[in-house]
């Protein structure tokens, strides 16, 4: 059944991922931030969406080893990994061409950063086609701590800075082929 907010989503997600909108997308004020008992409200989002968060929902996530995992080979595939987390002063804002990144947080006290990549011009490291990335000088606008059983979604629009946190940070990171 539509309703204003499932028509709301469809309308986020085509801004989202219709290169015909992207003005659109990069008005974007803020990053996805949800916990994983809100993730049915973004699976429409993407065909893709659906089994990343099933992937998520796994009673032994916690429990898997850091490594990836195909779900669809290229097209969808999860890292698992356990690091120590990094200063703010340490972080530097990454971008992504092709992918959309769902992180998950397991464990740990993660905060992420976040600038729509459209504001980023002071590029640290020129773009890697082979790992779809760049790096940015450009200071970070937002920072939001990603508490454990949230995910943040990021797409190829938003810059975002992870991994920055005391201790250990367990996550997994969905990518998600546009």
């Amino acid at each position: 059944m539509l309703n204003v907010k499932n028509v709301m989503l469809l309308i986020i997600g085509l801004t989202l991922f219709s290169g015909c909108i992207r003005e659109k997308a990069q008005e974007r004020d803020h990053m996805i931030i949800a916990t994983l008992d809100q993730a049915n409200e973004y699976v429409d989002m993407h065909p893709s969406f659906a089994k990343a968060f099933d992937f998520l929902r796994q009673e032994n996530l916690a429990n898997l080893p850091p490594g990836r995992y195909d779900l669809d080979g290229d097209r969808l595939y999860c890292t698992v990994s356990m690091d120590s987390g990094k200063t703010r002063q340490e972080a530097r804002l990454e971008a992504h061409r092709k992918y959309i990144d769902i992180q998950y947080v397991i464990a740990g006290d993660e905060e992420m950063g976040w600038r729509p990549s459209a504001q980023c011009s002071d590029i640290h490291t020129p773009y890697d086609d082979a790992k779809d990335i760049l790096f940015y000088n450009d200071e970070i606008k937002t920072w939001s701590t990603v508490p454990p059983g949230s995910f943040v979604i990021f797409t190829p629009q938003d810059a975002h800075a992870p991994m920055v946190g005391k201790g250990e940070i367990h996550k997994v990171v969905c990518k998600i082929l546009q």
